[in-house]
């Protein structure tokens, strides 16, 4: 009898980092697989769907306006129980740290379902750095019987938490399966948002690329950010800044306010992911609070500045692919220049290697199940 997954995700990043395995497993006759998206995000969702080539046979739809963590946590569990009842998998992917991965690893946990977390093992340990997701992902942890991590770091934590780690599989991150693939897919990318970034940009100059929605920076945090973008703007009129804003009021509002009437800041719309992946190519240094950002641009030897005061992805800090800077405004212009004045920081920086994997995650993960 074939094996039956159920994989389950809701929000853009997840649906990157899951969609290679998705393929895969799709692609493999030693398995029965399905595809549930929670719609935590909707159009960004939609977008990866469609470049993977991805139809969900489930598909929850709760995005809302003014949506909430309390009635999206409910949601998802309660919008499952009819699908993993009538589906009855053997095992449940569930990916991260978003509200989905966190909901969907309990009613995945409610079926008896074995749960598989895929990148699995990243902490702070600090509940309020990232909020929510610190919480998020440690409780998919405590229901999850096969844990994924990404890095030997990642393993490391889940044996402190007592995991056994014969249910503990070091992979590398899915993210670089996907990134890899991408790539080569973007190179001579064509579509409308490339035509408009060649028509607003000059790629003759150096392009920083900015990306930023951490709820944790909200309030001051971003204020303090658009400060310091706006001064390296100034004091750098031959460099291009370009910064795709999240649509989060909370972002959305400084962003505009503060940044709306500098020359060589362009604000845009969010990006789709395949015009993404190849502005990230073209960039010359990535400014970003994402997490998935800091294992992805390593990969295209681009340099990362992250703005959060802590990482669950040690491991770059370390490696000297990217430096923490937080939302401190001095550390954030004083980082960015000398990165745009160093020449032999920044071709340092950009040739070393990224501890995040070497795009056979997916595989691994396959072999691992396929054994069980």
């Amino acid at each position: 009898m074939k094996k039956k997954n159920l994989i389950i995700f809701g929000t853009r990043p997840e649906a990157i980092k899951m969609a290679p395995l998705v393929n895969q497993f799709i692609a493999d006759n030693r398995f029965d697989t399905k595809v549930c998206v929670t719609g935590q995000h909707r159009e960004m969702l939609d977008q990866v769907l469609t470049f993977f080539d991805i139809t969900p046979d489930f598909d929850l739809s709760l995005m809302k306006p003014n949506q909430n963590l309390y009635n999206l946590t409910g949601e998802v569990i309660a919008g499952l129980k009819p699908i993993l009842e009538s589906f009855k998998p053997h095992f449940v992917y569930v990916h991260g740290d978003t509200t989905t991965t966190m909901a969907a690893s309990i009613a995945g946990f409610y079926s008896g379902a074995k749960v598989c977390h895929v990148e699995a093992g990243l902490r702070t340990n600090n509940m309020l750095s990232p909020f929510p997701e610190e919480m998020n992902r440690q409780v998919a942890s405590r229901v999850a019987t096969y844990h994924f991590a990404p890095t030997i770091k990642s393993q490391e934590n889940l044996l402190k938490e007592n995991v056994s780690k014969e249910n503990i599989l070091v992979t590398g991150n899915t993210v670089i399966d996907a990134l890899l693939e991408s790539s080569n897919r973007v190179e001579n990318l064509d579509n409308e948002d490339v035509l408009v970034l060649k028509n607003k940009l000059d790629f003759n100059k150096r392009i920083i690329l900015i990306t930023g929605h951490r709820r944790e920076n909200h309030g001051q945090g971003f204020i303090d950010i658009c400060a310091a973008i706006k001064e390296i703007a100034l004091k750098n009129p031959k460099v291009e800044i370009v910064y795709p804003v999240h649509l989060n009021p909370n972002v959305l509002k400084p962003v505009h306010e503060l940044l709306g009437d500098v020359n060589n800041v362009h604000l845009l719309q969010p990006l789709s992911y395949p015009t993404f992946v190849w502005l990230m190519n073209q960039s010359y240094l990535i400014i970003t609070d994402s997490g998935g950002v800091q294992e992805e641009a390593p990969s295209l030897g681009k340099p990362v500045l992250v703005m959060r005061d802590t990482t669950e992805r040690p491991e770059a800090v370390e490696a000297g692919t990217v430096i923490l800077v937080g939302t401190d405004t001095n550390k954030i212009i004083k980082e960015t220049q000398e990165l745009l004045d160093n020449t032999a920081k920044y071709a340092s920086m950009s040739a070393l290697h990224n501890p995040y994997g070497d795009g056979k995650a997916c595989q691994r993960i396959i072999e691992f199940i396929s054994k069980l």
